[in-house]
Order: structure tokens, then C-alpha cells, then sequence
């Protein structure tokens, strides 16, 4: 006999493969399951296409009739797309006798409703199958649909003894190939990508998903830019005509800078500063949560990183510990800052989980911003 935490642990993997291509929508899989054996499987796999319900019953067919469905989330009532049918009727007409749910869709068009229809059709719905592990595969999708603003991460990658380059600046490359990998994996997960202008002016990246059989949509680009620094021939604002790019900045910014920004494609947001004069990071999650953006990805440098976690703006952290020794005072470490004044300031993180990408570590933990208050 198999248990049902197998099947929904196939319903989650199946779900993964949205990652980057749903948003705003949720990750979903779905099941059928009769007897021990799946006799249909789908997941969402990108936004405005059919759903994880409908695709499983449908590869299920008329065997689907006294089955039991797995699904990750639950059933919508309300189509939300014409051409998207609402699931729990769906899930009536097939014949499923039996619906195990991992969690509750906060979405007020749903939340709850789409198990009462299927209850009321005599269905047995067994609900919290796995919700934790359900929780963290849509930790994007549930606080922008609970509050309107975007999920913030965070990811830094150092040395063995907390450096993000060595004295001269050299920072290339500190961790493996399958944790630069990873990085670009995140970028794909998330729908923006911030960096403050002195990455840019350092590095010149390009803030780009590059991996192997991905292709389509690319995160969008912020730069935090107060003053307008950010050279016209930089790998970002030569590509602005493909990829969105935005400059978040300042009344700083001279306005013939803007201009000449604007000329290239580049949107230009003029947004409150804090009182270092730099952009506030509160006003650009508002200014992202207006503009329906669900995600948000921090990537650099270390002053970036300070001023969200600062004003207690980050949900998680991502380190990537590479097997290496760099030294020296003036190498930088991954925050900077003027950081707290007493250890028992510290900004606390919860629910720490550590593994491997080859031979660096990964420390994925979220912030505890129930006992964070802004330093």
C-alpha cells in the first residue's frame, strides 16, 4: 500500500516545474490515482495555460471516475481565464470519488470555496496533506496574494571566512559552477532582480537567466541608482530594448540623465530617498507591489543588502559558503553598513536549512520578523 504522502510528494515535484514561468499565478500539480497506480498527472506550467486539475484528468480519462486526485492547492470555483474552466466542477464531472488537498488557496475568489463545492457533491476532501512543504513551494504566490507585496530574497555567496572579494576587488568567481548555476535558477524563479549601481559600475553584469533549454521570460532589471551614475554603455542599458530595465533613482538624477536613459529603453523611477539620500528600499517594494510584481531578488552589493535588511524588507536569505580562505581587513563581507551596535540587535533568522551545491555549502534560512524590529 502506498501512502498518500507519496503521491503528493509526486504532485509537489510536478508543480516545480512552473517555477519562473506561473507568476502571478501559483504552482500546481495534480494526480489521479486509483488502486496505487496514476493514471493521469499534470501541473501548471505557465500563466493563461491549462490547469494541474484539468490536465490530470484529462490524461486520466473516463478511469478517472472513483479515483482519488492529489492536488497541491486547492480547486478553483471561478475561472479566472475564459478558457480555464473552473476545476472543482471539473473534478465533479470526472468522478472522483476522493480529493486529498495540501493546502487552502488565500485567493478571495476561492479560499475555501472550491472545497465546500466539492464537498457539497458528495466528494471526501481530506485537507493539509503535506502543507508545510506546499507553503514553501508557493511562498510567492502566498504573500503577494495575502498582502500585495512582493516576496523579497536574498542572495549572497562568500568564502569560508566571510568575504565577497579579495582586497583588489577580485570576486570571480568565489563559488562553484553549480552554485553560479543556482544563481541564475533563482533569477528564473523571480520576476525582478535588484542591484545597487555600484555592482553595475564594478562589474557590468547582465542580470540574466542563462541556462540550458530555458528560454522566454527574463527577470526584470533594477538598478538603485540615486544620482544617475550608471554608464550609458553598460551591459544592462544596451539591452533595455529586450529585456525591461529599470532604474530606480532619486530627484538626484540630473534630468538630461533621465532623458538619455529613457532615449535607450530604460524605464526611470523617481522614488522618496531615505535619509542617507540613497532610494528607500520601502518605496520600491511599494512601487513593485503597485506595479503587480510578485517577487523580488537581491543580488547585490552589500550595502543593498543592509539597507532591506535594515528596514526588516527581506523574507529570505540565501548564503552561498564557498570552501575558500580570502583574508585581509579590507576584503568585503557580504553585508555591509553600519550593521547593529549590540548582539542582542542582531537580526534573528528562523527555519535554517543547510545542503551542497558540489562543493560549496548552501544556508537557507528566513527572516524572523516577528522578533525583528529595524535597527
Amino acid at each position: 500500500m502506498v501512502p498518500p504522502e507519496e503521491f503528493m510528494r509526486r504532485a509537489l515535484k510536478l508543480a516545480e516545474r512552473g517555477a519562473g514561468w506561473t507568476s502571478p499565478n501559483p504552482l500546481v500539480g495534480a494526480v489521479v490515482v486509483k488502486k496505487n497506480i496514476i493514471l493521469g498527472e499534470g501541473w501548471h506550467a505557465e500563466f493563461g495555460g491549462p490547469h494541474a486539475e484539468f490536465l490530470a484528468l484529462q490524461r486520466a480519462g473516463t478511469l478517472a471516475r472513483g479515483a482519488d486526485l492529489y492536488v497541491t492547492l486547492e480547486p478553483c470555483v471561478a475561472a479566472p481565464l475564459k478558457h480555464n474552466p473552473p476545476c472543482a466542477d471539473a473534478i465533479i464531472r470526472a468522478g472522483i470519488q476522493r480529493v486529498f488537498i495540501a493546502l487552502r488557496d488565500p485567493d478571495p475568489r476561492i479560499n475555501g470555496q472550491g472545497i465546500a463545492r466539492l464537498r457539497e457533491a458528495g466528494l471526501e476532501v481530506i485537507e493539509g496533506l503535506l502543507e508545510r512543504e506546499a507553503r514553501k513551494l508557493n511562498e510567492i504566490y502566498l504573500k503577494f496574494k495575502t498582502t500585495g507585496l512582493p516576496f523579497v530574497t536574498l542572495k549572497m555567496a562568500m568564502t569560508a571566512d566571510g568575504k565577497i572579494a579579495t582586497r583588489t576587488g577580485d570576486s570571480r568567481w568565489i563559488s562553484s559552477e553549480r552554485s553560479l548555476q543556482f544563481a541564475h535558477e533563482l533569477r528564473h524563479r523571480h520576476r525582478a532582480i535588484v542591484v545597487g549601481i555600484g555592482t553595475v559600475l564594478a562589474d557590468d553584469p547582465q542580470l540574466t537567466v542563462r541556462l540550458q533549454g530555458v528560454r522566454g521570460r527574463q527577470p526584470i532589471r533594477i538598478i538603485l541608482d540615486s544620482q544617475g551614475r550608471i554608464p550609458l554603455d553598460a551591459a544592462v542599458v544596451r539591452s533595455a530594448q529586450e529585456i525591461r530595465t529599470i532604474v530606480a533613482t532619486t530627484d538626484a538624477m540630473p534630468p538630461e540623465r533621465e532623458q538619455a536613459l529613457r532615449q535607450t529603453h530604460v524605464e526611470v523611477w523617481r522614488l522618496p530617498a531615505a535619509a542617507d539620500g540613497k532610494v528607500a528600499p520601502a518605496a520600491l517594494i511599494q512601487k513593485l507591489a503597485h506595479e503587480q510584481i510578485d517577487s523580488l531578488l537581491i543580488e547585490g552589493g552589500s550595502e543593498v543588502a543592509w539597507s532591506f535588511l535594515r528596514e526588516n524588507l527581506i523574507d529570505k536569505i540565501l548564503l552561498v559558503i564557498a570552501p575558500k580562505i580570502v583574508g585581509g581587513r579590507a576584503a568585503p563581507s557580504p553585508v555591509g553598513g553600519l550593521g547593529v551596535e549590540r548582539l542582542s540587535d542582531a537580526i534573528p533568522l528562523k527555519d535554517v536549512t543547510v545542503s551542497y551545491l558540489d562543493g560549496d555549502i548552501l544556508y537557507e534560512a528566513y527572516v524572523d520578523k516577528e522578533s525583528t524590529s529595524s535597527p
